[in-house]
């Protein structure tokens, strides 16, 4: 379901790999493991996430999951609101850089996941980055808004959310919330690289992470209902 590897010089790869990656209750307390793991280690240190797949990062929500009536493969469906929104808010505040090798679809709760990475890369050939939720009838949380606001400009907000446009690698790059778009064969490796450059700020893990509370979250400007990090951090 997720992979974690290290290259021994403070680079980690999470690879989520359950096919087109859709969240469910398991897949949030696999992913939350990996990162217990990266947060235990020591000096400089980045994190990179990708997808074992070449068309899927994540495909969001999964749906069906959550319309059945027993929870199966997928665990309890009754947390899964808060331990999702919980873990968003840890990302956005993870004490490394994290990157997000997007090489593939990501869709809903898979942009929600790239979007709280520090840094965006795309495969540049396809995939589409979308907030498909107006498309299949549901509305998009508070938390989720307050993240996009603070990731996107105002008109590439707008875009996503109300017009659920699907960004282009070349798009998304123009509009400023990804990085770099680059071939599928270069692209986990452009990932590591920018990894390796980013690692020495997350030596000082209790700071990287402060600094980004006071962007997002509990802190000067956003100290209110309405800071990214605040809603995801308090969904119930």
């Amino acid at each position: 379901m997720i992979d974690l590897q290290s290259d021994g010089a403070g680079v980690f790869t999470l690879t989520m790999n359950a096919g087109e990656n859709r969240w469910n209750t398991n897949f949030v307390r696999a992913f939350a493991s990996a990162l217990d793991e990266v947060d235990a280690s020591h000096g400089p240190a980045a994190l990179v996430v990708t997808s074992a797949s070449e068309k899927f990062f994540s495909n969001g929500l999964d749906i069906d999951w959550v319309r059945a009536s027993e929870p199966g493969e997928g665990g309890d469906q009754k947390v899964f609101g808060r331990e999702f929104m919980q873990l968003m808010s840890r990302i956005i505040t993870f004490g490394v850089p994290t990157i997000a090798a997007v090489n593939g679809h990501a869709f809903g709760a898979g942009l929600m996941m790239a979007l709280c990475a520090d840094v965006r890369m795309m495969r540049s050939d396809r995939g589409f980055l979308c907030a498909n939720e107006i498309q299949i009838g549901m509305a998009i949380p508070d938390e989720e808004l307050a993240l996009f606001r603070h990731k996107m400009s105002g008109s590439a907000f707008f875009e996503t959310v109300q017009l659920a446009k699907r960004w282009t690698a070349d798009a998304a790059v123009a509009a400023g919330f990804v990085e770099r778009a680059l071939p599928l064969d270069t692209l986990l490796e452009g990932a590591r690289r920018r990894a390796a450059e980013l690692a020495p700020l997350g030596a000082n893990r209790k700071l990287y992470s402060a600094s980004k509370e006071r962007i997002f979250g509990e802190a000067p400007s956003i100290n209110r209902a309405d800071g990214a990090a605040y809603l995801l951090r308090s969904r119930t």
